[in-house]
């Protein structure tokens, strides 16, 4: 089987979480796997002297009207949530820590935790409600706040983001497939004309 595609995404991140709700489709089209690799913006932002869209004057009011347009065109859930955007470290956390019991465990709680916050109205910026969430799953509650409050889990995050950056990760949703990189949702028809030129190259 060939190389998972590297799904980059920040909880926070309303494209990202339109991505979350494509990926694994469009990595089936081509014999792949995803491998779920949360991230956080914010020291994204520091280093390249960024800032959320919706902070940013004028591209922030288009933004937030793309937010809506894009989740109708796809037919994806969507409220705008209130407070955005939010921290997302205990998001982050859990996900890596449940994904060294099980990935594809991990892998629903991203989708059920991005569903939450951008169609439910759920703060997932508290940790109760990342809990709560969680054990919706089957996933042990008890076990996963421990799991959110060790060093390890504190300090892969910090080397997935740090990694993620020397990657050249910028943003949310950002892909790696065989090492090429796509930055946003609207570039899943590249990733796909890519792949299907990629392919037609090794035959």
């Amino acid at each position: 089987m060939a190389d998972p595609i590297d799904f980059y995404f920040e909880f926070s991140s309303p494209y990202g979480y339109f991505a979350s709700t494509r990926i694994e489709a469009l990595a089936a089209e081509f014999n792949r796997q995803v491998r779920w690799r949360p991230i956080l913006l914010g020291p994204m932002f520091q280093a390249t002297g960024s800032a959320p869209l919706t902070d940013i004057p004028v591209k922030g009011q288009y933004a937030r009207h793309d937010f809506k347009r894009t989740a109708k065109l796809f037919d994806i859930p969507y409220r705008q949530p209130d407070p955005f955007p939010i921290g997302t470290v205990s998001a982050a956390r859990a996900v890596l820590y449940v994904q060294q019991q099980d990935k594809d465990k991990a892998a629903a709680l991203s989708k059920r935790l991005y569903r939450a916050y951008f169609a439910e109205g759920q703060n997932i910026n508290q940790t109760e409600v990342v809990l709560a969430n969680a054990e919706q799953l089957g996933i042990d509650a008890g076990e996963l706040e421990n799991g959110i409050a060790q060093e390890s889990i504190k300090a892969l995050l910090k080397k997935e983001v740090g990694d993620a950056m020397a990657r050249g990760v910028f943003g949310s949703p950002f892909l790696f497939v065989d090492n090429e990189p796509f930055w946003g949702f609207d570039r899943f028809d590249h990733v796909r004309k890519w792949l299907h030129a990629s392919d037609s190259a090794r035959r």
